[in-house]
């Protein structure tokens, strides 16, 4: 047995979540805001933590810097159960940092990438690879310097026995190019929505998961309050978010990507592993930031994940 579930190679940032009346006034205007709190950031690092949560042995591999952030981060996501041996710490680097502006169901980002964009695919070393069944990659357009490398580090992967999962997020330059070769080598794609129809070049939804799903082995597309839709070759399916007290949005979709990798990783079929993905993604949302409130296995399941 190999000694982690999944590999993730990814960002390393925390998130300073404000929330209440968070639109700026400038001219030098001063406001107050109902909260402040900083936590675990990044969709690679959210991501980790949600699958840890579940069950699942998680190894994490970055770059950060040798600062309060970066200290922060790697504390964090340790006490969450996630593999952190083989970040890199970079003693002249800065950690990233994203201020995140929320008023509940809506957010606006500012990210300043800092160290960000620093891991190289090259960095992924065989050795790494090869105790992973699984890679998991985000934030395709924050990590420009692991672009370049991905093509090789997907064919390393595959050649070791494991399976690759991405999740671009959003390209903040508005023009997703770059990506597409990609897919080829990738067996779960996980936009959401937005990201889907801009991937595809498609009109709609149901048009943008039928392209994409031509392109890899599945692709499962997060849509907020009204669910998820998956494609597996011929076969689709859907799955409802739940009814919850929705608190913060926050790392949602990543806590829905854990749940859907860990159907796939354990064979569960397109229907169970979307439902499981839903359920913890709506179940994230319940508190503050991206970690809080992900469930474990069992909280999950009890809310109605088919057997």
């Amino acid at each position: 047995m190999k000694p982690y579930d999944i590999l993730v190679a990814g960002e390393i940032n925390p998130d300073l979540i404000l929330t209440g009346d968070v639109e700026p006034t400038f001219g030098q205007v001063e406001k107050l805001v109902d909260s402040a709190a900083l936590m675990i950031g990044s969709s690679s690092a959210i991501f980790a933590c949600g699958a840890a949560r579940l069950g699942l042995r998680v190894a994490f591999t970055g770059v950060c810097g040798d600062d309060t952030f970066g200290r922060f981060m790697l504390a964090e996501m340790d006490a969450r159960g996630v593999d952190t041996s083989t970040v890199f710490v970079d003693p002249d680097g800065q950690t990233g940092l994203s201020v995140i502006l929320n008023r509940g169901s809506d957010r606006a980002i500012l990210t300043h990438p800092g160290l960000i964009a620093a891991l190289t695919a090259g960095a992924v070393s065989d050795d790494l690879l090869a105790r992973a069944r699984h890679l998991h990659i985000a934030s395709y357009f924050l990590q420009t310097a692991l672009q370049p490398g991905l093509p090789d580090l997907f064919t390393r992967a595959h050649a070791l026995g494991l399976s690759i999962s991405l999740d671009t997020n959003w390209d903040p330059s508005g023009e997703w190019r770059g990506f597409e070769s990609l897919l080829g080598q990738v067996n779960v794609f996980l936009p959401n929505e937005n990201e889907a129809v801009a991937l595809s070049g498609a009109k709609d939804i149901e048009s943008a998961g039928r392209r994409l799903g031509k392109l890899c082995e599945v692709v499962a597309i997060k849509r907020g309050a009204q669910g998820a839709i998956a494609h597996q070759g011929k076969r689709t399916a859907r799955a409802s978010a739940l009814p919850v007290d929705l608190v913060d949005t926050v790392g949602a979709g990543d806590s829905f990507n854990a749940g859907f990798l860990y159907g796939f990783l354990h064979g569960w079929d397109l229907e169970k592993s979307l439902r499981l993905a839903a359920t913890c993604g709506s179940l994230s949302t319940r508190r503050a930031g991206g970690t809080a409130a992900q469930p474990t296995l069992d909280e999950a399941m009890r809310h109605d994940v088919p057997g």
